[in-house]
């Protein structure tokens, strides 16, 4: 597709208005380090937890299912056991924000040419030794600066600043549970959706009443092995598993990423397997986005995954029968942007993080009249 100079100065205007937008909600929410932190005093209760015995509690929130004595805290280091009650550290103390494409995330059939109103605390409940954010997902509160910002002042925020959606991202937003939950209910009183950007790695219960308010979620799907969970992630497989299979149960709009790491995850059988897991408990119409590794944090000894072992992963999921497969992190590809099942003709057309709609229109194929799933409106 020509740009034409319409389209062309619409791409332009958006990017801008990302990048100067975001100098009103640095007016807006003020920042303090955790020593001079007014908010400290006043801690939210944490959810998902229970009261043992001897002021003991067992977290319930993750897989992980922390029990934790009085003065301790858990596996992520955000929530504290006092004296016999479980309070969330990070509540209202997001330390970072950005107003971003929804396509970052990414989410491709998620309100496509949009923007989130992205926000994160510090914390994660794994330690993926490629994480590229590792500098806020792998500290503990005291070592962050933070902006203090209700989840009242998020969503006028994210309303203010012309966004469709609050993007909990970055670090894991599984750890600042009670603060995602209640953003997204303060953004649909102001018609502010949300989004989650997860690991997967959370108990069904509370996954399930976190869909009450969410509206679409998506998974970084680390392997397709129990061996890359436990050394490279230090988690477990099934219970990411069973999350997928629990997000496609209720419904809510849902995709998958895939950084395929050389070496490590990149097999084609393993590949394989995953794709015929995705058909039989998923269905075909999951998009699954394999994206590019870059050397991060402690895998720096790897080289960026080849643009032909991404594309040879493609190739595995479209035969096995996936609808929408892409590749990311490869700017200007041709599988960044979305065809038709049915005809073939091209619908959404991407470089980078500038989107075009050419073929689709109410959710359908203006060609041959397919419905695309996703959440167009």
């Amino acid at each position: 597709m020509l740009w034409t100079r319409r389209s062309f100065v619409k791409a332009t205007l958006s990017a801008s208005a990302a990048t100067l937008l975001p100098g009103f909600v640095r007016s807006y929410f003020p920042r303090f380090p955790r020593e001079d932190d007014p908010a400290d005093e006043s801690l939210t209760e944490a959810r998902h937890y229970e009261k043992l015995p001897h002021k003991k509690i067992r977290c319930v929130l993750c897989p992980r299912e922390c029990v934790i004595d009085d003065q301790e805290r858990g596996y992520c280091g955000v929530r504290e056991n006092r004296g016999g009650t479980y309070y969330t550290l990070v509540y209202g103390k997001p330390c970072t924000w950005h107003v971003d494409p929804i396509e970052k995330k990414p989410l491709f059939h998620f309100l496509p040419g949009t923007k989130a109103f992205s926000i994160s605390t510090v914390g994660c409940n794994m330690e993926c030794e490629f994480c590229q954010n590792w500098q806020i997902s792998q500290i503990r509160p005291e070592q962050s600066t933070d902006y203090i910002a209700s989840p009242v002042e998020i969503a006028r925020a994210a309303y203010y600043t012309g966004c469709e959606s609050i993007a909990y991202t970055y670090a894991e937003p599984v750890i600042f549970y009670e603060y995602m939950y209640d953003c997204a209910v303060e953004g649909h009183k102001r018609g502010v959706r949300s989004v989650m950007i997860s690991n997967g790695y959370i108990n069904p219960e509370p996954m399930r009443q976190l869909c009450d308010v969410l509206d679409a979620v998506k998974i970084d799907f680390k392997a397709y092995t129990e061996r890359f969970y436990r050394n490279v992630c230090h988690g477990h497989l099934k219970p990411v598993l069973d999350t997928l299979v629990l997000l496609k149960e209720i419904g809510i709009w849902f995709e998958m990423v895939y950084l395929v790491v050389p070496t490590l995850n990149d097999s084609p059988d393993e590949i394989r397997d995953m794709c015929r897991w995705i058909m039989g408990n998923l269905g075909p119409d999951v998009p699954l986005h394999f994206t590019r590794f870059f050397p991060q944090y402690k895998l720096r000894n790897l080289p960026p995954t080849p643009v032909k072992t991404l594309e040879r992963a493609w190739k595995i999921a479209k035969g096995e029968g996936l609808n929408f497969v892409y590749i990311g992190n490869v700017p200007g590809h041709k599988a960044e942007s979305t065809y038709c099942p049915s005809c073939g003709r091209r619908l959404i057309y991407r470089i980078g993080y500038m989107t075009e709609l050419e073929g689709l229109r109410d959710g359908r194929c203006v060609h041959c009249g397919r419905e695309i799933p996703g959440v167009w409106k």
